[in-house]
Parts: structure tokens; C-alpha cells; sequence
């Protein structure tokens, strides 16, 4: 508790002394994009060389984000808008004086990493409510990136749109032109003709590590607040009509299962089935889905756990990526580490369709309704799981609602219901999420969940607070789970504990910083977490994560060093990887080292090694990632974790797990790929692998060839194999 009133005082001290940041509001006169009606259909070409774009009007120049704020960009962008009767046509030229030879694009991933190369990006506003986007960008090889934001706190990453976008490069820059297909876009369904969106514009040039944007915002936050874009005028978009995608597809399946060489089961089978989307209104969307099948999802990785908490891995399926946003409310740790550790998720979809070991379940059907305005949000969902051997039939439900309070705050609640011949589980949340200004944020939860049979509920709690400006990010959470908090069909990576989670980040770029040339940030930290038992109010855990050292360099690169003194109180035996450590108190020190090089390189090296004492021994953990990547049509990435135990647990043990992988990205272009991937672990002997050919014939509509490959040990410790190989072809019609 003393440290915990130390760090408030600190962090009281912070907020006085940062009211120098360089956090500005958006101005009240907001940037202004002409554009104009034209009365026929541009080629999509990436040549804007017809009359019709040579005329069309110039937005604002773009103001530079990062690295000095407020400058001119080194690299001048020209974009121009137009639009038709079908289309919102966008044409940009992102100038560059060293041409090709600047371009930093290491692999043709469809919603690839907006950090890691170069790219233009369009969020649009079509409510013009200062909170919601669609977000649609390419790079200088055509390369499709689209998503839902709210709020720049919640996405939907793998939200996928109908667009075409063709580009090209030169000896000057690269060219890009977009058709974004009116139904394709979301907007008011109004009786003026003319309406006014909100819309920012926003490049990353690779080579320089460099963002512009039209419109201006701080550096700590990105181009999708919305309340910081500028407003594009006399838009003409037709009055909103029936907007129907039908995505039907065909499958044949061959499957082979070993148990120790010899064969238990083999099956071919043929599968139909399909997906239909109905824009109701422009405010509406109604999902169908008839024996849904995922084959070219992506393949989990295999992660070798050395912690307490359980690990998260994240929904890749698409019917359930799309409005993820909505009804994933909840606490996790953020990408850049603040927040805490603990993550607390009522409703998490992977519980719909996978079993724990994340094998798939047949799915029957499931619908999906999703209402947006700028007034509220709302959506419900309902899946009929089919039985397996180890789970029966499986009705799913899940209900939300939030209402919108000013212009930055939104209150709701989550309903999710799991039945099934074993019983029932309910879950009931109200959140809340409250913006002051442009620097404070607050988070907050409440969930029950109960059981049938189950006299007493279970509860769950936590409250996020951040602070975030140019030169501090600080933040507060705190969290409770009952020892009765059952969420069946959310994630919870701890329970029966109260968290406590507090942190501070300083960004320091002032003139004393050396080395400039190479180096353009200072950034230390402090991350303490306490974890009390909610049953019984004993300290399991503590540890004072210290940042001393973190330097953010010009490229892209980074360099940080922790040290993490820990104290464990262990009321049961833990087992990390085999071992068993027995229960007690433990008081250990670790330290850590995070490298990364430039990420933009056609070679680039990820590095995380940790070392110290761990329990009542020594752990060494190496995690490192090479990445060759000569050309943007090939990319070879190999990964490897080793966790190395000296004199650990009841049996005092010296062990060595390793983790490696290999995946290969062939692509003729964005469209046309064969993706492989291969894991070994010697933990639990498994040796996977996932082949994937996908060719996008027409936009959205694939052909899918998938070879996959896992090894496991069953319960009885025997060595099994599956095999299996997919045909799938789909076909997407709008109507």
C-alpha cells in the first residue's frame, strides 16, 4: 500500500507538470475536401490520366504527425475525390524524390501492418459524428487494408468491404485509385440531396519513418479520432436500396486420423454452404450463416506458457471478426504493454465453434443483427452449434446494447446465454466508457454470470483509467473476479483474484537526447501489479516491472531493457512445461531485453530474451524472429522460443523446450498467394503444419486449397496425426 501511495503522488506530480505537452484540440474550422459529380465511371487503372481527374480539386496539404509535429512533410501528397452515380472514386499521388527506389513493402498481406510499410489511408466519417469510421487503405503494390473503428478505441480489423484499388510506381512516387462502391459505404439515409462527411487522410512513408495527414492531430493519438478529420462537402450519395451479398460456397474434404501409426478414421466429404449479408438500411446489417465452415482461416500458434496466466488466442474466423468491436467489450493489456496484464472479456466468440484444444466444431446456422447510429448501438446474435463426440447440441446467444452520452462517452450491456443438455450459463454486463477531453479516458465493467443449479452468482469488476498526451501515458486498473465467475462463453486469464495495475510511461524527444540522427525517443517506464486472492484476500503476487531504458530509433528499430523484481505465493503446485513447483513463497528477480531492427527492411530481426531467477531456480527465455523478405512477392520468416530451467521445482530439474516455427509467403500480387507454415514443439512432441494456396478470382470470391498437418498426444499419451485436405471455392454476388 505504501507504493501505492507513492505512485499516486507521482502520478498527481505527473499530470501538474505535463500541462507543456504539445496536445492540441481540433480546430474549430475544420479542413475542407471539394469534389465533384462526374457523369460516367473512371478504369481503375492506377493512371490518373483522365480529363476527369486532371480537374477534380486538390485537398489541404498534409500537415506532418511524426516525427516533428507540425512541420511540412519531407514528401509532398496529392489527393483528389470524385465521385458518380456507383462510386466514391479517390486518387492519390504520394510523391517521392528518390521514386521506387524509397518504397518499403515487404509482403502482399490483405490487412497487413499500417506501421510497417508505406501506405495511404482513408477513414471516412459518413455520419459525420465525430466517433465512427471505415477505414480503407492500400500500398504502392495495391494491397488491401479496410476496418471499422469507434471511437479509436474498438476495431474491426478484418471487417471486409467491396472496393477495387490499382496502383502503380514511378521514378517520381507511387500512384493509387480507389472505387469504393456506394453500398459499400455507410451514411444517413436522408431526404437532402447533398450531405457532408467527416474524412481524414493520412501517409506513412516507410523509408523516413514519417506520418502526414491532412488534417493535423497529436502524435500520441492516430488519424482515426475522428474528431480531429476534416469534412468533405456536396457529396450526392443515391438513396440507400436493398443491399444484398450472397456468399455461397462448395467444399470437398478429405480426412485422415493415426493413433500410433495405424489409421482410425478416414472420410471424404462434400459440403455446401454460404453466408448472406443484408444492409436493412444503412444503419442495419443482417448476417446469415448455413453450415459455416473457416478452412482458410489461419492456424493457431503454438505458444509455450510460462506464466499464470492463460494464454489468449485470437479470433481468426471471419463471420465472427466482423462487429467483433461491438460485443467484445472488456480490460486487457494494450499492444505497447499499458493497462495491466489481467484480461477480462465477457463475451469471447472462440467459445462458439472450437473446442479447448481449438478444433473445430460443427456449426448449423447463426444470425447476426447489427444496428449503428450516432445516437446508439446495438446488435444481438444466435448460433446452433451441432453435436460432436465430446460436446451435444449448443444454442448460443449473445445481446447488446449501448447508448451514446455527449460527444466522447457511451454506456450498455451484454447479455450472453450458453445452453446445452448440460446445463445453462448466463452472463449479464453494464459498461461504460467516458472521454474528457482529449487526454482522459475512463473504462469501466460490471458482470455477473450464473450457472443453473447454482444458488450463488459469480461477479466480476474492473475500472481503466488513462491519461494520454505527447509526453506521458498513464493509466490505473482495477480489477476483480470472484471465485464464482464463470463466463462460458467469454476469457477470463485469471480468476478468484483482485488486481491492482497501475503504470507510467514518460516520451522524452527534447534537444538533450543524443545521437538524434539515429535515435528519436526516450522512453522509460513503470508497470507495478498486485494480485490479491478475492476469496481470501492473500497476496498471490506482486512484481514492479522498471523500465529504465527504452529508445525508440529514427527507422523504426527499438532497444528496452526491464528489470522485474517478483514475489509469488503459490497456494496449490504450479507446472510450467512438465515441471511441478511446489506450493509456497517465492521471491525472484527477472530481467528482460526487447530488440527489434527496422521492421521496413528487406532482413529485420525481432529479439526478446529474459534471464534471472524464476521460483527457487533459474529460467532462460529467448524468443527471436528473422524475417527475409527480398521482394514483396516472397517473404521467409523464422521463429524460435527456448526456455532453458537450472534447479527448478520439487525435482530440482535442468530442462530445454523448444518452439520453432517457419512460415513462407509466395505472391504473384495481393490476390494471388500460397501461404506455408510449419511448428515443432519438443514440449508435448507436436510437428504442424498449414498450407494455404488462395486466389481472389473477383473481388471477395476465392478458391482455396489447404493441406493441414497436426501431431498431438492424446490422454492415453499416445502419438496421434491428423491430416487434412480442402477444396473450397466461393463466390460473392451483390445484388
Amino acid at each position: 500500500m505504501r507504493w501505492l501511495f507513492l505512485f499516486a503522488f507521482l502520478g498527481k506530480t505527473v499530470l501538474v507538470s505535463s500541462q507543456d505537452a504539445q496536445l492540441f484540440k481540433p480546430d474549430s474550422v475544420r479542413k475542407l475536401v471539394q469534389t465533384g459529380m462526374i457523369g460516367t465511371n473512371l478504369r481503375i487503372d492506377g493512371f490518373l490520366n483522365e480529363p476527369e481527374w486532371q480537374s477534380a480539386l486538390k485537398t489541404p496539404s498534409f500537415v506532418m504527425i511524426e516525427p516533428r509535429q507540425g512541420e511540412h512533410p519531407s514528401q509532398p501528397t496529392d489527393v483528389r475525390v470524385l465521385f458518380s452515380r456507383q462510386y466514391l472514386f479517390i486518387g492519390v499521388f504520394a510523391a517521392d524524390s528518390l521514386g521506387k527506389n524509397a518504397i518499403r513493402v515487404n509482403q502482399f498481406k490483405r490487412d497487413f501492418n499500417l506501421r510497417n510499410q508505406d501506405n495511404v489511408s482513408i477513414s471516412i466519417d459518413g455520419f459525420n459524428d465525430k466517433r465512427n469510421a471505415m477505414v480503407f487503405a492500400t500500398d504502392p503494390y495495391g494491397t488491401q487494408l479496410d476496418m471499422l473503428s469507434f471511437d479509436d478505441r474498438y476495431y474491426d480489423m478484418d471487417w471486409d468491404g467491396l472496393w477495387k484499388v490499382r496502383t502503380h510506381r514511378t521514378d517520381s512516387g507511387w500512384y493509387a485509385e480507389m472505387a469504393i462502391p456506394w453500398y459499400s459505404l455507410r451514411y444517413p439515409q436522408s431526404r437532402d440531396t447533398v450531405q457532408s462527411w467527416g474524412i481524414n487522410i493520412a501517409r506513412n512513408r516507410r523509408y523516413s519513418n514519417e506520418w502526414s495527414a491532412m488534417s493535423p492531430f497529436p502524435r500520441s493519438f492516430s488519424f482515426l479520432r475522428m474528431e480531429y478529420a476534416g469534412e468533405i462537402k456536396g457529396l450526392k450519395p443515391p438513396p440507400p436500396k436493398a443491399n444484398i451479398r450472397v456468399q455461397p460456397y462448395v467444399l470437398n474434404e478429405i480426412l485422415t486420423n493415426k493413433t500410433e501409426g495405424q489409421a482410425t478414421l478416414q472420410k471424404s466429404q462434400f459440403r455446401t454452404g454460404g453466408e448472406v449479408k443484408w444492409a436493412v438500411s444503412p444503419n442495419a446489417v443482417l448476417d446469415l450463416t448455413f453450415n459455416t465452415d473457416f478452412a482458410q482461416a489461419d492456424v493457431d500458434r503454438q505458444v509455450n506458457n510460462v506464466t499464470r496466466f492463460s494464454v489468449f488466442f485470437p479470433e481468426r474466423r471471419q463471420f465472427f471478426l466482423e462487429n467483433a468491436s461491438l460485443f467484445g467489450i472488456g480490460i486487457s493489456r494494450q499492444d505497447d504493454g499499458s493497462g495491466g496484464n489481467l484480461h477480462l472479456q465477457p463475451f469471447f466468440s472462440r467459445r462458439i465453434g472450437l473446442d479447448p484444444q481449438g478444433r473445430l466444431l460443427p456449426i448449423e446456422a447463426g444470425a447476426r443483427y447489427v444496428y449503428r447510429s450516432d445516437k446508439r448501438n446495438a446488435g444481438v446474435m444466435a448460433i446452433r452449434q451441432g453435436a460432436s463426440a465430446s460436446e451435444p447440441v449448443t444454442n448460443f446467444f449473445v445481446g447488446r446494447f449501448s447508448e451514446n452520452i455527449g460527444a466522447q462517452g457511451r454506456i450498455g450491456g451484454l447479455l450472453t446465454i450458453k445452453d446445452n443438455a448440460k446445463g445453462s450459463n448466463r452472463v449479464a454486463t453494464v459498461d461504460g466508457f467516458f472521454r474528457r477531453g482529449e487526454a482522459h479516458s475512463l473504462n469501466s465493467m460490471v458482470s455477473v454470470s450464473q450457472n443453473a443449479g447454482e444458488a450463488k452468482p459469480g461477479l466480476a469488476a474492473a475500472l481503466q483509467y488513462f491519461f494520454v498526451n505527447n509526453q506521458w501515458k498513464i493509466w490505473w486498473t482495477q480489477s476483480m473476479i470472484s471465485k464464482r465467475y464463470d463466463p462460458q462463453m467469454g476469457f477470463v486469464s485469471r480468476g478468484d483474484v483482485i488486481a491492482t495495475t497501475p503504470g507510467i510511461f514518460y516520451y522524452y524527444r527534447g534537444k538533450k537526447l543524443p545521437f538524434q540522427k539515429y535515435i528519436r525517443a526516450f522512453e522509460p517506464g513503470i508497470m507495478p501489479e498486485y494480485y490479491h486472492q478475492a476469496s481470501t484476500g492473500r497476496l498471490l503476487e506482486s512484481s514492479w516491472m522498471v523500465n529504465p531504458v527504452w529508445l525508440n530509433f529514427q527507422n523504426g528499430a527499438y532497444l528496452g531493457y526491464l528489470i522485474v523484481p517478483t514475489f509469488q505465493y503459490l497456494p496449490e503446485p504450479f507446472r510450467p512445461l512438465g515441471l511441478e513447483i511446489a506450493p509456497g513463497a517465492y521471491r525472484y528477480t527477472r530481467h528482460m531485453l526487447f530488440a527489434r531492427t527496422d521492421a521496413s527492411r528487406p532482413v529485420n530481426l525481432e529479439l526478446n530474451g529474459q534471464w534471472g531467477s524464476y521460483f527457487d531456480g533459474q529460467l532462460l527465455s529467448a524468443d527471436a524472429a528473422l524475417q527475409i523478405a527480398p521482394a514483396p512477392q516472397f517473404s521467409f520468416t523464422g521463429r524460435l522460443n527456448r526456455n532453458h530451467f537450472s534447479s527448478v521445482g520439487v525435482r530440482s530439474e535442468a530442462q530445454t523446450v523448444d518452439l520453432f516455427s517457419i512460415e513462407a509467403r509466395l505472391a504473384l500480387n495481393p490476390r494471388l498467394q500460397l501461404i506455408g507454415f510449419y511448428q515443432q514443439n519438443t514440449e508435448n512432441k507436436a510437428k504442424n503444419y498449414n498450407i494455404r494456396f488462395s486466389w481472389e478470382y473477383t473481388p471477395l470470391s476465392y478458391i482455396y486449397l489447404v493441406l493441414n498437418h497436426r501431431g498431438f498426444q492424446t490422454i492415453q499419451d499416445k502419438l496421434s496425426r491428423e491430416d487434412q485436405a480442402i477444396l473450397k471455392i466461393s463466390y460473392l454476388k451483390q445484388l
